[in-house]
């Protein structure tokens, strides 16, 4: 399995147990999603890794309490501790209406209200606090924030994202 093919699920952050048990920090809004997961993929090195689950549950918040089949004890925990988790692209749930995934609107045309067509997404810049779309008309590049007050619409269809930027932003990139 390709990383290409797969969303990141979360990352491996401590022990639980003496027994092999890890804990995940899930990076999603639905973490009962995950809780009676078979298997997933874990990053070692430059590869994605198959892992079989003997039991998995929520733990507080938002981390995921893992048994692999394969880890039984701390020292199997270290080896994986601090590992990224991925699943398949095809088990992420669908979404509809103005909720949609980073990777899915790459690609998208960007319609202001305003100024009509501002140019192609992409790519989304998450590292930030407030997530961005690096949208690209022409040869300048223009970042847009990323939240519910400027996204009107995700018209899937016709791969337009409709949006409302504040007055100034759109003339601060392109004239």
């Amino acid at each position: 399995m390709r990383k290409e093919d797969c969303f990141y699920l979360g990352k491996i952050v401590s022990k639980y147990s003496f027994k092999g048990e890890v804990l995940v920090k899930l990076d999603t809004d639905d973490p009962e999603v995950y809780e009676n997961m078979e298997s997933v993929f874990v990053s070692l090195g430059n590869n994605l890794v198959p892992f079989f689950i003997d039991r998995c549950r929520l733990h507080k918040s938002n981390l995921l309490r893992i048994d692999f089949e394969e880890v039984k004890t701390e020292s199997d925990a270290d080896r994986i501790m601090g590992s990224s988790l991925y699943l398949p692209l095809n088990m992420l749930p669908t979404l509809s209406g103005n909720k949609f995934y980073f990777h899915e609107v790459i690609g998208f045309t960007v319609m202001d209200e305003v100024h009509g067509d501002i140019g192609i997404i992409q790519s989304v810049n998450d590292s930030t606090a407030q997530a961005l779309f690096e949208v690209l008309k022409g040869d300048k590049q223009l970042l847009i924030p990323i939240n519910d007050e400027i996204i009107r619409k995700v018209d899937r269809e016709t791969k337009i994202v409709h949006v409302a930027t504040p007055p100034g932003l759109v003339e601060l990139y392109l004239e």
